[in-house]
């Protein structure tokens, strides 16, 4: 049987005394005639609520291959260790060797962080030719900006014509119903 032990450490303790502590739980598991199939490290990662006013803790998977008697000898371990938030053990069906999600997270980071490493390089050895093309682009953004400033000019121009017209219709109108007034 294989049984599945998710637990959360202390985000006090550091990441090689949380190394420690599971070296021992794993001890544990192996007198006790059972052995540990996966394990890893998730990381220190945040709560999705407080647990003894802690809102951070290190998650560590272990899977266990032995009788529940191993297994039982896991979780009193676990129990009796102050520096243990929280556990929970599942058993399962059967054993995957595929990487976890959250493993399998980690190393997508991995990669892509190595892949923007390849691109800076890349990015370091065209920096001469960009710096050519940058002085050609500051060229032509001043003669853009000297378009602009005309533009602006001349839609500036536009909004005071406009309202010189909508007076003269406002004043037309008016006259006309003045002389319509009159004449009745």
């Amino acid at each position: 049987m294989y049984y599945e032990t998710i637990f959360i450490v202390n985000p006090d303790v550091s990441q090689e005394n949380t190394e420690q502590l599971t070296d021992e739980l794993v001890e544990r598991v192996e007198k006790a005639s059972g052995r540990i199939v996966k394990r890893e490290y998730w990381g220190a990662r945040p709560l999705s609520y407080s647990i003894q006013k802690r809102k951070r803790g290190h998650y560590i998977l272990l899977v266990t291959d032995g009788e529940p008697q191993a297994v039982q000898a896991l979780e009193s371990a676990i129990r009796l260790e102050e520096r243990i938030l929280r556990f929970l053990t599942t058993r399962l069906t059967e054993l995957s060797d595929a990487p976890s999600p959250l493993a399998r997270r980690k190393t997508v980071a991995v990669e892509s962080t190595e892949e923007t490493k390849a691109d800076e390089t890349a990015a370091e050895s065209t920096d001469a030719s960009k710096e050519t093309a940058t002085e050609e682009t500051a060229t032509e953004s001043t003669d853009a900006t000297e378009k602009s400033d005309t533009a602006e000019a001349k839609t500036e121009e536009k909004p005071a014509e406009t309202e010189a017209k909508v007076e003269t219709k406002v004043e037309a109108e008016t006259t006309t119903s003045t002389e319509d007034t009159t004449a009745s």
